[in-house]
């Protein structure tokens, strides 16, 4: 049974959009429902709720990629990975209503929740200009919460759900505050805009221009027939107008332009971060191990400093949208909101504070509860870098050395000997480095890596990458002076509020944040240092390509910090020279975390411990 009803609403250009609703799939939907801003724009929402009438808790997400847009559609090759590996995912949905990083509300409703998607300001059907993560959007995303938590069939109480995007923003979100909001879940969500996501180090990221390219132009409000259909009721994904490219181009920001001219850590790039003291709402912050260069580190960031009193952090891996939509991941997000939007005395308040995939070679995770992070019982051990031997050992070294690479070069490696034992390393790392350099600057590239006995590197599924290193970090020497309040030993935080250029020859000490990771090293194994001059690059095959991604994957992902405008070749492009003696002893601090007496049970099921060492022994 299908009932619709009319409502139009004036649109740019005379154009008129088509408010309607219907019953279908169990679910009564509203397509294309407007919201009024407060500078009178209006933005385009679908709301899928019970069909029985009733005040029900509305689950949120506000974002650029078109919400009647397929996920299958818009984004084929992520699909048919997870579809193919995860037949949990698809199973018990219909599958039409699945959009890209976000809830399937097919999976939602029935436990009586109203699911609302609304496209944010120039994107999908709605107008306006495309400016993400500014105090704009900000302020629309503030507005719709409060529109939702009004509505006659909303109890008043607002959670915000989703990946990426739509946990970034989240973040930023909470520092208004807005009355309604209740929960939120933060998947794979980076927060600080100049740290997590533009800046790594304070060198540009290219990810965001291309992403821009790729994942938001091609879904502009205005694109018309330029973009898709909606596989559910046919129409356009974009709004009803088609514009020329010269309209659309008016009507966003120079993205890639705009990042450029904010090499600091300004008013810009404050403005696209949160106050974490006044991210009060409950939160559920969940990072992806392998998430690295964007978004584990501000769910870290956020579960530590947020002044929510109620806050949990899990942490999982394999690929980045995987997990959101898999049993594991839907209970738990599940759970949470039914405590906070529901009142369901279901035991989470009971849940551990911290719930960690602990990773182990072989794509193995054991689950493991904690208390805190990072982890009290940590021991925090440093490896001293030897420039005679290459090794990284436990030992200091006094000798004087000097040890040079091209400063956009591959650079070079220091390693352990085989461990006798298997070592659990999780949490955050730090590099401490002595260095010069030719030219006036030089950027330095750490990455935390495992080998087996015999030197083949150990990889693993990134949240992109099928080949990612287990940890990395990145720093400008010239961005090397640290805010003294907020940095630890093992969380060096720099300021990037000022340059300090190299003068030719003068030794400077780094302090480079590796941001956080898990891995269990079986016995035998080797654990790595790489201090290079450019992005990692996995030594073995391609892998591939993506087909929301412009670049191959080579390791990195599509996180890579190679524009030359950035990077020029006068500034960057000398030698680098690592710098050791009695007064300057440059080392790695890792966190080792003791093995407990028990552990939980493995998800996956085996014995890990045997599982890592076969697997070990099997790449020798």
């Amino acid at each position: 049974m299908t009932s619709v009803e009319d409502a139009r609403t004036k649109a740019p250009a005379g154009k008129t959009h088509r408010h309607r609703s219907e019953v279908r799939d169990g679910m009564r939907i509203d397509w294309d429902v407007p919201i009024e801003m407060d500078d009178g724009l209006v933005l385009r929402a679908d709301v899928f709720r019970p069909v029985k009438e009733g005040r029900y808790p509305v689950i949120l997400s506000y974002g650029p990629y078109a919400k009647g847009l397929a996920f299958q559609d818009g984004y084929p090759s992520a699909w048919q990975r997870m579809a193919e590996k995860h037949p949990d995912v698809t199973a018990g949905s219909s599958n039409l209503y699945q959009s890209w990083e976000v809830v399937d509300p097919e999976k939602w409703v029935p436990h009586d929740y109203a699911c609302v998607r609304v496209d944010s300001r120039g994107c999908g059907c709605s107008p306006g200009v495309i400016d993400h993560f500014s105090p704009r959007e900000t302020k629309d995303f503030h507005d719709c919460i409060e529109w939702a938590g009004v509505q006659p069939w909303s109890n008043g109480k607002v959670g915000l759900n989703g990946i990426s995007y739509y946990g970034i923003n989240q973040w930023h979100v909470a520092t208004l505050q807005p009355p309604h909001l209740a929960a939120m879940c933060i998947w794979e969500g980076a927060a600080d805009w100049y740290r997590d996501m533009t800046h790594h180090g304070g060198i540009v990221c290219t990810f965001w221009e291309n992403w821009y390219d790729m994942q938001v132009k091609t879904v502009q409000y205005g694109a018309g027939e330029r973009g898709k259909r909606s596989r559910v009721h046919g129409e356009l994904v974009c709004g009803p107008e088609t514009l020329s490219e010269a309209e659309l181009a008016r009507n966003r920001s120079a993205f890639g332009d705009d990042i450029r001219a904010h090499p600091l850590d300004d008013d810009y790039h404050r403005a696209r971060s949160p106050v974490w003291s006044k991210v009060k709402t409950p939160l559920l912050s969940t990072a992806n191990w392998g998430g690295q260069p964007l978004h584990p580190r501000g769910n870290f960031e956020g579960f530590v400093r947020a002044a929510a009193k109620d806050k949990w952090l899990e942490v999982h891996g394999i690929e980045h949208w995987t997990h959101f939509y898999t049993d594991y991941g839907r209970g738990l997000q599940l759970r949470f909101f039914d405590y906070f939007l529901h009142g369901k005395k279901n035991g989470w308040d009971k849940q551990p504070k911290v719930q960690l995939q602990v990773r182990h070679p072989g794509e193995k995770f054991v689950e493991r509860a904690e208390n805190e992070w990072p982890l009290k019982r940590t021991k925090w051990t440093k490896l001293y870098l030897d420039a005679a031997t290459g090794a990284l050992a436990p030992k200091r070294v006094a000798a004087k050395a000097v040890k040079t690479f091209e400063a956009m070069g591959d650079g070079v490696t220091f390693l352990t000997e085989p461990l006798e034992k298997e070592t659990e390393i999780t949490g955050p790392s730090a590099l401490k480095l002595f260095v010069s350099s030719s030219t006036r600057d030089a950027d330095l590239f750490a990455v935390l890596r495992v080998f087996t006995g015999d030197l083949k590197e150990v990889v693993f599924q990134g949240a992109i990458d099928p080949h990612t290193p287990i940890g990395q970090g990145w720093l400008r020497a010239s961005h090397r002076k640290l805010d003294k309040k907020l940095s630890t030993p093992y969380r060096p935080y720099h300021s990037h509020d000022k340059e300090q250029p190299l003068k030719k020859g003068e030794v400077v000490e780094l302090d480079i944040e590796i941001w956080p990771t898990s891995i269990v090293v079986p016995a035998g194994c080797r654990i790595g240092l790489s201090i290079r001059g450019t992005d990692y690059v996995y030594a073995g095959p391609s892998g591939g390509k993506l087909s929301n991604f412009k670049n191959e994957l080579t390791g990195c992902g599509p996180f890579l910090h190679d524009d030359p405008r950035d990077r020029p070749a006068d500034v960057f492009g000398g030698t680098t020279s690592l710098h050791f003696g009695r007064d300057k002893q440059p080392y790695l601090l890792v966190p080792i975390i003791p093995p407990l007496r028990e552990i939980n049970h493995l998800r996956d099921g085996g014995d890990t411990r045997a599982a890592g060492q076969a697997w070990c022994d099997m790449q020798r």
